[in-house]
C-alpha cells in the first residue's frame, strides 16, 4: 500500500468502441476523488494530490479495511438525479469544517465509486478491469452518500441511455486492462456528448496572442445576453480572418445587455458591433446560460444575428 494515493488513471478521448472486450460506464460530470483508508474515516484526495477530506464530510461514514484505496467521481445530483457541476462548484473548494457541514445538508454529494486499487493492503492495480470490478461490487458499497454505479456490456445502448438522461457521456474500458496510475491510456476511452450553437460576437480580448478570446451572446431586446468567452479552437488562420472582420466593427460601448458581462471578462475588452455569427462547440450550459468548455468551430457567414436562437438545454 503506497504511503500516499496514486495519481489516477486517465481516459483518452475518442469515438465509442464496440465489440467484445469492452465494458461501458456512464461519464459523471464531477471531480475525481481517491479515497484512502488508513484506519477510521477515509482521507480524500483530488486528482492533483491535494487533500480534500474536509470538503466532503458526508463521506466520513464510509468504512473499509485499512489499506484500501478507491477511485471515483464526486458529484452533486439535481432533483432529476442528474449530476450538476454548477452545484458541485459550491462544494469542491470549501475547506472550513462548519461551512462544509452545512453544505452537506443543503447540497449533498454522492461519491460514484468505479474502481478498487487496493483492498486490505493488497495491490489490485495489476488485475484486469473485470476482476477489479467484481471485487469492488462484492464490497456492497451502497450508502446514503456513495454508490457503485452500474457497468454495461452494450456500448450503443449505454450511450443512448446516457443521452436520454442528459448525462455527460460514456467511458469505455477494456475488460482485460490493468490500472495504470498517472497514465492517459487508450484502454479507457471517454465519449463526451458535445453540443453546438450559433452565437453573435460582441467583443474580443487579447491573450497570449492578439486574439485571446471571443465574447459571445444571443440577441435580446436589451442587447446581447452574455454566453461566455470562447478561446479554444482559434488557430492562427482563424485569428487572422476574425480580426480582419472584427477590427472594422469596433465601437466604444458594449453591445451586451447592461451588467451582462462580468467585470473580469469585460476588463480590456474590444467591443464590436454585433454583426458576426460564429458556430461554437460546448459541453453544456450553466443555469445562468454560460457555455461550458466552448470551442470556436467556424464563422457563419450564412446566418444573421437575428437568427441566433438557442435550443433548449437541460444539461446543467
Amino acid at each position: 500500500m503506497p504511503a500516499a494515493p496514486l495519481s489516477p488513471m486517465l481516459a483518452t478521448s475518442g469515438v465509442l468502441p464496440v465489440g467484445p472486450g469492452w465494458s461501458y460506464e456512464f461519464k459523471w460530470d464531477g471531480v475525481r476523488v481517491l479515497a484512502l483508508f488508513a484506519g477510521g474515516p477515509p482521507d480524500l484526495f483530488a486528482r492533483s494530490g491535494a487533500v480534500v477530506t474536509s470538503a466532503y464530510p458526508e463521506i466520513a461514514d464510509l468504512h473499509l479495511p485499512e489499506g484500501t484505496l478507491l477511485d471515483g467521481e464526486m458529484v452533486v445530483l439535481d432533483a432529476a438525479g442528474r449530476p450538476s457541476f454548477t452545484a458541485l462548484a459550491e462544494r469542491m473548494h470549501v475547506r472550513e469544517h462548519s461551512r462544509a457541514a452545512r453544505l452537506a445538508v443543503t447540497v449533498p454529494v454522492t461519491y460514484m465509486i468505479f474502481d478498487l486499487l487496493y483492498h486490505d493492503g493488497r495491490d489490485m492495480t495489476g488485475l484486469p478491469y473485470l476482476a477489479r470490478r467484481e471485487r469492488l461490487e462484492e464490497l456492497g458499497l451502497a450508502g446514503p452518500s456513495w454508490m457503485v454505479p452500474p457497468a454495461f456490456g452494450d456500448g450503443p445502448a449505454t450511450a443512448e441511455a446516457a443521452r436520454e438522461n442528459s448525462l455527460e457521456g460514456v467511458v469505455a474500458k477494456r475488460t482485460d486492462s490493468v490500472y495504470l496510475p498517472g497514465s492517459r491510456s487508450p484502454d479507457w476511452i471517454k465519449v463526451k456528448f458535445d453540443r453546438t450553437g450559433d452565437y453573435v460576437i460582441g467583443g474580443w480580448r487579447a491573450g497570449v496572442r492578439k486574439l485571446g478570446g471571443l465574447l459571445v451572446g444571443v440577441p435580446t431586446p436589451d442587447g446581447l445576453a452574455f454566453r461566455g468567452r470562447v478561446g479554444g479552437g482559434i488557430g492562427a488562420v482563424a485569428e487572422k480572418e476574425l480580426l480582419a472582420v472584427l477590427e472594422p466593427l469596433g465601437r466604444r460601448d458594449s453591445p451586451f445587455a447592461p451588467g451582462a458581462v462580468p467585470r473580469e471578462d469585460a476588463r480590456g475588452a474590444h467591443w464590436v458591433d454585433p454583426q458576426l455569427v460564429v458556430e461554437v462547440r460546448y459541453g453544456n450550459r450553466t443555469p445562468d446560460g454560460r457555455l461550458r468548455f466552448p470551442r470556436f468551430l467556424r464563422v457563419r457567414d450564412d446566418k444573421s444575428p437575428a437568427e441566433c436562437a438557442e435550443e433548449e438545454d437541460d444539461g446543467s
